[in-house]
């Protein structure tokens, strides 16, 4: 195999120790974040706020015809609000317990890092 051909050079460079540490802390670091903005629990939270609102916005601004229609109640009221109940729930516990980053396989761990 060529020198050219080698996985760790690239046109006569050598990428140092220091440098694939670098670059392996640096992706644990994107990869850690893109785990927390995709975490289900933000996105759930936050459609259920959104639409919580909406309903809630509606059933206060709901004519007394559209709530004898429901029988006296006000649904739209109460369904908007446990829907915004059930979105802060899901915000408070990305909040309260936020998602850990995945560890790497073995195989890709450096050796002066294993055992942690």
């Amino acid at each position: 195999m060529s020198d050219n051909a080698h996985p760790d050079r690239h046109e006569g460079f050598h990428y140092s120790e220091e440098d694939v540490q670098r670059e392996v802390t640096e992706l644990e670091g994107k990869s850690a974040t893109a785990a927390r903005i995709f975490d289900l629990r933000r996105i759930i939270g936050g459609l259920f706020v959104v639409y919580g609102l909406i309903v809630m916005i509606t059933g206060i601004t709901d004519s007394r015809a559209a709530i004898d229609k429901a029988q006296g109640v006000n649904i739209n009221l109460w369904t908007g609000l446990g829907m915004l109940l059930l979105g802060i729930f899901f915000l408070a516990w990305l909040k309260l317990r936020p998602a850990a980053p995945l560890p790497l396989p073995a195989e890709e761990v450096p050796e002066d890092r294993q055992g942690e």
